[in-house]
């Protein structure tokens, strides 16, 4: 299935089974690339590094916000800053949010998903 922008889409929420070198497991699929994890469900995600991310790549986020508590941000491999105006962008949307690797944000997200929290997530590839 596809999103509206033609990226794949899962309308569904579900757990990260897995990832590896440039791809993430959910499902019973494997995506290469970055992905979203949303209450709306998982997507492909274009930024493949963080200076990547803009307000764009950040509209299906904002999109969700009442269905998202807290955003886990996946930077990669290495630990990574937001632009302080997409940090804003986040703020006035109601949205906390937490940078970690890719691999720390994978499994945080699980946790909190398994938990019940209104979690999203936003992957960068590693």
């Amino acid at each position: 299935m596809a999103a509206p922008d033609g990226a794949p889409f899962l309308p569904r929420q579900v757990a990260i089974d897995g990832y590896g070198d440039t791809f993430f497991h959910f499902a019973g699929m494997s995506h290469a690339g970055s992905i979203l994890a949303l209450p709306s469900g998982i997507r492909g995600w274009a930024p493949v590094r963080m200076v990547e991310i803009d307000a764009a790549s950040l509209a299906p986020v904002v999109a969700d916000a009442a269905s998202v508590e807290l955003l886990l941000i996946g930077t990669g491999k290495d630990p990574a800053h937001l632009k302080e105006p997409l940090k804003q962008i986040l703020r006035e949307a109601g949205i906390r949010f937490e940078l970690m690797p890719t691999p720390s944000a994978a499994a945080t997200y699980n946790v909190l998903l398994a938990e019940g929290r209104r979690v999203g997530a936003a992957l960068i590839a590693v």
